[in-house]
């Protein structure tokens, strides 16, 4: 038996805050899981450090996570000897940002262990294999982000509404399912428009359509107070409507 304790640190991550609020969360579950592979490494001196590193609601595509940099900090401080995942994509999605993980980790000799893929840093076969897991997880990723996009493309082409708030010259039906044309807005968007043409400079326009004190498109927001963009807003200074 090794007489040397290998402090492990389980890190647990989830994209999303759903569910989160449960008694028994995604969380605690790939917790319980690393708790468990934890104790089956027992005769290898393994042993879970009481400090919790849960990243619930943050994307894997970055690092910006908090419990994320405070368990990279403990590394750097020398308090953990091994960290324990339950798949590898849980501690990044990115190839770069976990390239960059892992570098932090080859300079502290601290390892890195996955529940449900076994492999061992510490050898050349391991990091292969890691790598290829990633590479798969980042693939992944990007696939879902693709989908996403293609899907909003072909709704937008539909004329279907996707979100967010809708431009001069739309309006959105009630059920929020659709856009149509708002006449009224649109005769102000063809006049802009015209105003270019004649102008046919950016500024000069901008300063014409503040003289007339044009603005952008009004909304209610869910505090149901009235806000509206002019031409001299910070976000529509260069357009002003």
């Amino acid at each position: 038996m090794n007489n040397t304790p290998v402090r492990c640190a389980i890190y647990t991550r989830k994209s999303t805050e759903e569910g989160l609020d449960q008694d028994f969360n995604s969380l605690d579950a790939q917790r319980e899981a690393g708790e468990a592979y934890i104790q089956s490494q027992r005769g290898e001196g393994w042993v879970r450090v009481p400090d919790r590193y849960d990243d619930g609601g943050f994307t894997g595509g970055n690092m910006d996570r908090p419990a994320l940099q405070r368990l990279l900090g403990d590394v750097g401080e020398g308090k953990i000897n091994c960290i324990v995942v339950y798949k590898v994509d849980r501690l990044s999605r990115s190839l770069l940002d976990f390239a960059r993980i892992m570098e932090t980790l080859d300079k502290h000799k601290v390892s890195f262990a996955s529940v449900t893929q076994q492999f061992n840093t510490t050898h050349s076969m391991g990091r292969l294999t890691l790598n290829i897991l990633l590479s798969f997880a980042q693939f992944e990723r990007e696939i879902i982000a693709e989908r996403t996009k293609d899907k909003v493309h072909a709704a937008r082409r539909k004329g279907k509404w996707t979100g967010g708030r809708p431009m001069l010259g739309y309006d959105v039906t009630p059920q929020g399912g659709r856009i149509f044309v708002n006449e009224e807005e649109a005769e102000r968007v063809r006049a802009v428009f015209e105003l270019y043409l004649e102008l046919r400079a950016l500024m000069p326009t901008v300063e014409e359509l503040r003289r007339r004190g044009w603005t952008n498109k009004r909304w209610v927001t869910k505090k149901h107070s009235r806000e509206a963009v002019g031409a001299t807003s910070r976000r529509t200074r260069s357009s002003g409507c």
